[in-house]
């Protein structure tokens, strides 16, 4: 199937009812856990309305990578494993809500899809209500334990979620679902660490470094690792789960490209955040890197001089996305989307994946690496 092929009308989490399913898996789980907080404590409530707050909405894309390669490598809608695949996809969206909340106190960012960062939220309660201390100290420590009170509820979920499943596929899934939690967590160390050593001294050194961040913070937990929990769910043998990788890696890492073109070009109404806002963090990125080969001296000490400036306004964030444009970094990375993509789709084409989860695979793959926000 062409990795250029057009994105279908509606989206593959739509179908079969798998949104309204995973949502209904995570309303249960905010229901316990409000009666949870409120027997704790009744100040405890805005934690429960903020992870309430951030799971709403959402693309439900690693739920739905999971769902349907579950159906991909032979999941049945009849048989009693589609519950364990929807709230497996239910623990991902519980996880991916753990990485944002702390993501957004590590990178700084003041929004999240179009609201205030918790971080940001919680400081500004703060601030509102007089209360001692620093509102920018309270605003991260509220963050930072949303983030584990998420990560908690991932374990519980998938815990859940293995209920009833025969012994060696749950512990073959529960033991990729906690490899997956523990390369995250080594990725952002290694971000962390990308963002604090010297940057454009080594070029090669400095794209090896984003792309291996790339790999164990995003790409295989957007993509290959939910791929590989549903391929497990469904009883996969050795051989499929191993090729999962040769398919799942690259559209992770396409993703993720792409998301760092977002970041710098993307349309606020549509991405959730201020315009440019990757080029105030200074996130050291593919497309930065593929910038400063190209660039003249002048580029180079305007980029490097920007990058990682809070106070960017919008005429000096355009200024920089000229800058990107003219050295041909961003035509770099375009090739390098293309050219994982078409690694990608050969190899899923190879795989001989079952219908209908081999065409929706595809179809999540190039929303995935085409999507807008």
């Amino acid at each position: 199937m062409p990795a250029d092929a057009p994105a279908p009308a509606s989206l593959p989490v739509d179908r079969e009812n798998l949104r309204p399913d995973v949502d209904a898996a995570l309303s249960a789980f905010l229901d316990a856990q409000r009666a949870q907080l409120a027997a704790i404590g009744e100040d405890a409530a805005p934690l429960a309305q903020a992870t309430a707050d951030l799971l709403t909405g959402g693309k439900r894309l690693r739920a739905a990578f999971c769902y349907w390669s579950w159906r991909a490598h032979g999941g049945q809608v009849d048989d009693g494993r589609r519950r364990a695949a929807v709230r497996t996809g239910a623990a991902l969206e519980l996880f991916q809500a753990a990485a944002l909340f702390h993501d957004d106190v590590m990178d700084n960012s003041d929004t999240r899809r179009g609201r205030p960062a918790a971080h940001r939220a919680f400081a500004a309660r703060h601030r509102d209500a007089a209360w001692s201390g620093s509102d920018v100290q309270y605003g991260s420590s509220a963050a930072i334990l949303l983030g584990d009170l998420c990560l908690i509820g991932s374990q519980a979920e998938i815990r859940g979620a293995l209920v009833g499943v025969p012994e060696d596929v749950a512990l073959r899934t529960r033991t990729l679902f906690d490899d997956m939690q523990t390369e995250v967590t080594v990725g952002q160390y290694l971000d962390v660490l990308a963002q604090a050593v010297p940057w454009g001294q080594d070029l090669d050194a400095d794209e090896a470094r984003a792309r291996a961040v790339i790999r164990s913070k995003s790409a295989r937990y957007s993509v290959e690792h939910p791929l590989a929990l549903g391929a497990a769910l469904a009883g996969a043998s050795p051989d499929r789960l191993a090729a999962v990788p040769t398919y799942g890696l690259p559209i992770g890492e396409a993703f993720q490209l792409r998301d760092d073109l977002l970041g710098v070009f993307g349309d606020p109404s549509t991405t959730g955040k201020p315009a440019g806002d990757d080029l105030r963090e200074g996130k050291r990125t593919v497309l930065v890197s593929r910038a400063l080969r190209t660039a003249t001296p002048a580029q180079r000490e305007l980029l490097l001089g920007a990058l990682g400036d809070p106070a960017l306004d919008l005429a000096t964030v355009d200024t920089l996305r000229g800058l990107l444009v003219e050295t041909g970094a961003v035509a770099a990375v375009e090739r390098l989307i293309d050219e994982l993509s078409e690694q990608a789709f050969a190899a899923l084409d190879a795989a001989d994946l079952a219908a209908p989860g081999a065409e929706v695979v595809a179809e999540l793959a190039r929303a995935a690496v085409q999507r807008t926000a």
